[in-house]
């Protein structure tokens, strides 16, 4: 009988020698494409992912105190957030789970019953009823030989990885909306306040007209064309506030709150934009969690393709069982009653048509998949810090020429109201310069909320804030 333990003992650990090899290619990120340079004239390097890099406050370089109170409240209670870190508690989990079966399993398993065996199967052909108690240790461990099991651990703690890093993408995109849609609620806000003062010179040059009118200098096309200007502009106000509604309505959804409770006081946008420092493209790679989420993705998929390929190799299990069995519960743990087993079992695949075949040739289409999806995402990523730093550049030149023409239409205004009052024009002329000059203030006013906008684009796009100070963004 030792001869034979000694036998399943050497066959055990020739087994474990030989689980060093571990089949299936070991992971190499792709190369990727990439620039020498941005187009809107930015240097740029090659970095390595490092989306876990700590993004700091990044609002907090447009020094609005609110809007620093809203990230902080979206952070701790927004849904989709919450969402994103039970899904990696899961992962990590389920990493866990195939990392436990790198060891043995051991399991206790008493059992204690009665039976009766008939006659025709007891010896001396009569039937016999007796009692059963047991003790038994339980052990299994599958023997690693082709890394089946450490692959498995691989693709899982991948799995953890990128569910990780979308959790991080998740929190980004929510603290990047936040702000987009403070700024644009801002923006408003200052759209509703030169409406508000518009609607109240309205009502004086109406008051002005319709006097002019009861004395006879003016005809009753005036009082109507006054009067048609001042309820567009109501109208206009009233289409703007409908519009903050809503937004307001989406930041309360941010926040994890019901719209019905939330809401923002009025103040009207008056920030700079913050300025981009030089050389923030450089660590594109390092700081967007979407590009390394799709990076430990195709980790993932690689060590599912060492998976596959085991499964065209014997599988070795070792099982065994040790503990006490009696028949009287009086004389369970006596040595007498000990009893163990050990021996190992082999799984050799023969004949699967195909399946094996075609399950390796799925996992390497998969990772062939994942390869294209990172290589994307990279490409997604230039392209978006490029549409951002395009859209500041042009945005800023775009305020620039507008601030002139916001200059023009209101002397051509001041000029016209002049030239009404002192009987050388007819009201439309007046209604159409102060058209214009509204028209122009509104407009100024949407450029700067877009390029507060665009500023926070950009940060989003090149993955988060870093080491930035009050009124950069670098």
């Amino acid at each position: 009988m030792y001869k034979q333990v000694r036998h399943i003992i050497a066959l055990t650990l020739f087994s474990l020698l030989l689980a060093g090899c571990t089949l299936g290619p070991d992971y190499l990120r792709p190369e990727v494409d990439t620039p020498l340079a941005w187009k809107e004239g930015a240097p740029w390097k090659e970095a390595a992912p490092m989306d876990g890099a700590p993004k700091g406050s990044w609002w907090e370089i447009y020094g609005d105190p609110v809007l620093n109170g809203l990230e902080e409240e979206a952070a701790a209670a927004n849904q989709d957030l919450r969402a994103a870190a039970a899904r990696v508690d899961q992962a990590r989990a389920l990493a866990r789970i195939d990392e436990a079966d790198l060891l043995p399993r051991v399991d206790l398993n008493p059992a204690a019953g009665r039976a009766r065996t008939p006659g025709d199967f007891a010896f001396g052909g009569k039937g016999v009823t007796g009692d059963s108690y047991s003790v038994p240790f339980d052990l299994s461990y599958e023997i690693d030989l082709w890394g089946r099991v450490r692959r498995s651990a691989e693709a899982s703690r991948a799995d953890a990885g990128a569910s990780l890093a979308d959790y991080r993408n998740v929190l980004l995109v929510l603290q990047a909306e936040v702000a987009g849609n403070y700024f644009a609620l801002r923006s408003l806000d200052a759209e509703i306040a030169l409406l508000e003062r518009t609607v109240g010179l309205r009502r004086e040059n109406l008051e002005l007209v319709a006097s002019l009118f009861e004395h006879g200098q003016v005809g009753r096309l005036d009082v109507a064309r006054a009067e048609t200007e001042l309820a567009t502009t109501e109208a206009e106000a009233l289409g703007v506030q409908k519009r903050r509604a809503e937004l307001e309505h989406a930041l309360a959804v941010l926040l994890g709150r019901a719209a019905a409770g939330f809401a923002l006081s009025p103040a009207p946008l008056d920030l700079t934009p913050p300025a981009v420092a030089p050389g923030l493209p450089s660590s594109l790679l390092e700081r967007r969690p979407d590009v390394g989420a799709a990076e430990r993705q195709m980790a993932a998929a690689s060590a599912r393709i060492g998976i596959a390929r085991t499964a065209f190799f014997p599988a070795i299990r070792l099982t065994g069982s040790a503990g006490y069995a009696s028949t009287e519960a009086s004389g369970l743990f006596d040595w007498d009653s000990r009893s163990w087993a050990l021996g190992p079992a082999v799984s050799l695949p023969i004949f699967e048509a195909g399946r094996n075949r075609a399950n390796l040739n799925r996992a390497r289409a998969a990772y062939e998949e994942a390869v294209a999806i990172y290589r994307r995402q990279v490409l997604v990523a230039f392209a978006e810090v490029e549409d951002a730093l395009s859209g500041l550049r042009v945005l800023a030149a775009q305020a620039d020429a507008q601030g002139r023409a916001v200059g023009a239409a209101r002397e051509a205004a001041e000029i016209s109201d002049k030239r009404y009052q002192a009987g050388f024009v007819s009201y439309l002329e007046v209604v159409d310069s102060q058209r214009t000059s509204l028209q122009s203030e509104r407009q100024a006013v949407q450029i700067l909320g877009q390029r507060l906008q665009a500023s926070v684009s950009l940060i989003k796009a090149l993955g988060g804030g870093w080491n930035m100070e009050p009124g950069q963004a670098g």
